[in-house]
């Protein structure tokens, strides 16, 4: 199990700065992409944050989750087929552990950080437009 971790560590690394590196800070900033659009319809519907929400309510939890795997999908299936075409191209050899936990770490991750203080964010902006237009 040792050398499984090692190996994940070491090859990590070699995607950051071999080929196709670029998808590094593509598929971030796609995920980050559909995390405002998705936080900015939250914060109009009074949502609370997401990720907070995941956790908290039980009740509405398996919808949420679905909506955010539903947003990120696309991104998540091409972050793991550029995954794939790096795997093949550097080790000759693909790892279903490692393509499926980096698309992971650059699809689903940055969503789910970034949509919850971007719902805080554009609610206290709606709030303070709200107070402004009563004045």
């Amino acid at each position: 199990m040792e050398e499984y971790f090692l190996r994940l560590w070491n090859d990590f690394g070699a995607r950051i700065s071999g080929p196709m590196s670029f998808r590094f800070l593509l598929q971030p900033t796609m995920a980050t992409i559909f995390a405002i659009r998705d936080g900015l319809k939250d914060a109009k519907k009074g949502r609370p944050p997401y990720f907070y929400s995941v956790f908290t309510d039980a009740e509405h939890r398996r919808a949420r989750l679905s909506e955010g795997w539903r947003a990120v999908v696309k991104v998540f299936i091409l972050a793991m087929i550029l995954d794939a075409l790096f795997q093949l191209i550097v080790f000759k050899w693909i790892y279903p552990v490692e393509v499926v936990f980096i698309a992971l770490l650059l699809a689903f991750l940055p969503y789910l950080l970034a949509r919850g203080p971007i719902n805080r964010i554009a609610r206290s902006f709606i709030y303070k437009h709200s107070q402004s237009d009563r004045a």
